[in-house]
């Protein structure tokens, strides 16, 4: 496809949603016809998102007013679009989702890891899992596709080619801890996001049973041991994992797995320097832009390989992913709306 596609954003008002409306707004091959809130319906779309000041003079809308597009993203909370699917299904050909409702493909898993009995599990195997990395050409074909989660992705992409080619010794656990920053938990205030309990807090929030832990051993097809921990940043997830390679492996096995899975990928980037502050990744200098940067150290006493990963939470792991996603599905240049590369200093 190369004509302008028309696409609308459901449940626009949150961190990722306006995400998504600012880099919409400047994709050339996109026309944002509709956002919708039904907290702010009729109001301009600035007042939530004053970054877009003078780029747009849209209004959020009703669900309820929605009109037909080629393309619709769902960026609602869990459990809605599931229960709703023919509604928007009537009125887009195509669905980008953006929470967890078609993420995984057993229905079993929907009980265990959301405690919810899937109304549309027979729907399930027709989304696409939304990391592009992994599963490029299925979604050359997909009317659907399901984003990933934001720490799903930050655990996923660094560890996968380590799997997928044959490098860790299974017999040991692998253990990831993910460091996240406050806009992973939206824009609706808790007393955990309450200035004076969240700033300057390291806060172990979700040790073991991460929802998305069921994401990593779907893609992964192994258990990891995931933790996550709240720290002082706004955006941005620092993932390190601990894995240990089979015996007789040397750093430049690791290299060559990276290179053979992501040496093309535009938006994965190896960072292992020998000098400087930014040897390894940081989230930091990835805010606003859709990169993943990757990076490891081996241990060669023991054989432990540290693997870290870095992305920004709202893009990487959410709405830069999904155009991302969009643009593979409509055959678009990948890069397409996602050339922003980032600042430093920030």
């Amino acid at each position: 496809m190369t004509e302008k596609i028309r696409v609308s954003i459901v449940g626009a008002s949150g961190y990722v949603g306006g995400e998504l409306l600012r880099l919409l707004l400047q994709h050339p091959n996109a026309e944002v016809n509709q956002v919708t809130s039904e907290r702010f319906a009729a109001k301009p779309v600035t007042v939530i998102h004053p970054n877009l000041r003078t780029q747009t003079d849209l209004k959020f809308c009703s669900v309820n007013d929605l009109e037909k597009v080629d393309l619709m993203f769902i960026a609602l909370p869990h459990a809605k679009l599931m229960n709703d699917f023919d509604k928007f299904s009537k009125l887009a050909e195509r669905i980008i989702d953006l929470s967890a409702d078609f993420r995984l493909k057993n229905p079993e898993d929907y009980k265990e890891w959301y405690d919810v009995e899937h109304p549309r599990a027979e729907l399930l195997n027709d989304f696409v899992y939304g990391i592009v990395e992994l599963h490029r050409e299925e979604m050359k074909k997909a009317n659907y596709i399901s984003s990933a989660g934001c720490n799903a992705t930050a655990t996923i992409l660094p560890l996968y080619p380590l799997f997928k080619n044959n490098l860790v010794d299974l017999s040991k656990p692998v253990i990831a801890e993910a460091k996240c920053g406050s806009s992973e938990g939206g824009n609706k205030f808790s007393e955990a996001s309450h200035h004076p309990e969240r700033s300057g807090c390291v806060r172990s929030y979700k040790p073991s049973g991460h929802r998305h832990t069921a994401e990593m051993i779907q893609e992964l097809g192994n258990q990891i041991n995931f933790s996550a921990t709240s720290i002082e940043m706004v955006r941005g997830i620092l993932l390190t994992a601990h894995v240990f390679l089979k015996q007789g492996l040397t750093e430049l096995d690791v290299w060559k797995a990276y290179r053979k899975e992501y040496g093309d990928e535009p938006f994965i980037r190896i960072v292992k320097e020998r000098t400087g502050i930014y040897r390894y990744p940081e989230p930091k200098i990835l805010s606003g832009s859709n990169f993943c940067d990757i990076g490891f150290a081996l241990d060669e006493k023991t054989g432990r390989l540290v693997v870290i990963g870095a992305i920004d939470n709202l893009m990487k792991g959410a709405a830069g992913q999904a155009v991302h996603a969009m643009n593979v599905m409509l055959g678009f240049d990948e890069k397409m709306g996602l050339e922003f590369m980032g600042l430093h200093p920030i």
